[in-house]
């Protein structure tokens, strides 16, 4: 275990409504993936890949009593017999629905009561510079919002993968401003660039420590590759040529005898697809969604292009040339608003390529935050200087080759967990998440 980063400067009562507030926005989206459908969905399982809703609504509540009461508030265990029905590393998701798991009353009253012992902490806890560094900055506090949120996008990736009607409503993103206009590539020139973060307070292990990077000039596709562009490597035999596609992709194509994006399917020569319960046109100039690393790898050597590096990803998304520094987001150091980035499932789809002219980066890249998590080239890896905190399972049980870095956040990703410096990992098999890419070129 490392300190977390002091932080100077942040006024500990701002932190404190920024960590309520965090706390709030996370369980009321929680409790809108989980009061939409009824108790026999809640305890279904939609796909042996996802645990049943109601095992992440008692795990959100098992871990916020962990880490908030138990090891910040130094309080007794209030259900201690639970702890490993709700370990994630105990029990496989495919293993889940047949553990004796809290019923979904049982589930949501937990999770209430953890919750109004967690918020009176935070009334009270100490949350400057100094003091312990669980609770240094709030990190605590921010680390469990972050948590929540990110079980709330795993619970939305189960909405998009159980069967029948719609059980979630959401209003279309804002249409594309001057997207004609874009040029299809930016150039990023070589040089250094500040990678990752000391600094940032909520910021997680792996995204730390800041350290400098030399990045040599690259391409970079000025918006995510969209479904009109992928439906032509479809059309060009993408899926039925070997010479695109890694030896485990095209096992896995064969395998599974895939022909397009998980979800799409062919009608009366249009293709369709499924979306949250509801059969719709694929849209052309929507980034496109659902396809595992090793089709996005596959699109772009078909396209003669590369996926970029993480490297090359966040250079292009956080580099400022004109001072030299590294910002927080792609547009600045400002927080997320509604018109620089589709975030927190505001909208349940992504926006059209072009979207969120606010958002662009000094690079001119766009949608670089938000809308998909874009797959890079490269391994889940530790930054030099790494050190784990506050546990192991976090992050360093994953580095290595097995899982491949995504970068920006989706729709269904929430501001607090989604930073220019956040680094989300996958297996390159996966296809259920919201996962999209941009190609790169040597310049």
């Amino acid at each position: 275990m490392t300190d977390a980063p002091a932080v100077p400067g942040i006024d500990p009562e701002v932190l404190r409504r920024r960590a309520l507030d965090a706390l709030l926005a996370a369980r009321e989206r929680t409790a809108l993936l989980t009061d939409s459908v009824d108790d026999d969905e809640l305890t279904a399982q939609h796909s042996p890949l996802m645990s049943p809703l109601v095992w992440d609504l008692a795990h959100i509540g098992n871990q916020e009593e962990l880490w908030l009461l138990r090891t910040v508030g130094g309080r007794e265990a209030m259900r201690p017999e639970i702890d490993g029905l709700y370990d994630a590393f105990e029990h496989p998701r495919a293993a889940r629905p047949s553990l004796p798991l809290l019923a979904p009353a049982e589930a949501r009253t937990y999770a209430s009561e953890v919750r109004s012992r967690a918020l009176d902490l935070l009334e009270g806890a100490a949350l400057h510079s100094g003091g312990r560094p669980l609770e240094r900055a709030g990190f605590a506090f921010g680390m469990i919002a972050q948590h929540e949120q990110q079980h709330d996008e795993t619970m939305l990736i189960t909405h998009q993968l159980r069967a029948g009607p719609a059980a979630l409503t959401a209003p279309e993103p804002p249409p594309p401003t001057g997207a004609a206009a874009l040029p299809a590539e930016v150039l990023v020139p070589a040089g250094p660039f500040t990678m990752g973060t000391s600094t940032e307070p909520w910021a997680l292990d792996n995204e730390r420590p800041a350290h400098r990077r030399e990045v040599a000039a690259f391409l970079l596709d000025t918006a995510p590759v969209t479904c009109g562009a992928y439906q032509r490597f479809i059309e060009d035999g993408g899926y039925t040529d070997a010479r695109w596609w890694a030896p485990e992709g095209w096992a896995m194509v064969r395998e599974h005898t895939l022909s397009a994006p998980l979800f799409w399917h062919r009608d009366a020569g249009q293709w369709l697809r499924r979306r949250f319960g509801v059969t719709e046109p694929v849209p052309a100039d929507e980034p496109v969604l659902h396809v595992s690393w090793y089709e996005a790898d596959a699109y772009a050597r078909w396209a003669g292009r590369r996926l970029p590096t993480e490297s090359e990803w966040e250079k292009a998304a956080r580099h400022d040339p004109a001072t030299g520094r590294s910002r927080r987001y792609p547009w600045g150091d400002e927080d997320p608003t509604a018109d620089r980035a589709n975030l927190g499932q505001r909208h349940l789809r992504p926006a059209a390529a072009g979207a969120y002219p606010a958002g662009r980066s000094a690079s001119g890249a766009g949608q670089l935050i938000g809308d998909v998590w874009e797959w890079t080239s490269s391994d889940f890896l530790p930054y030099p200087g790494f050190a784990a905190f506050p546990y192991r399972e976090y992050s360093e049980v994953f580095f290595g080759p097995a899982h491949k870095v995504l970068r920006g956040g989706s729709f269904a990703v929430d501001a607090v967990a989604c930073r220019g410096t956040f680094r989300n990992w996958d297996l390159p098999v996966r296809r259920q998440i919201f996962s999209g890419f941009r190609t790169a070129k040597d310049a």
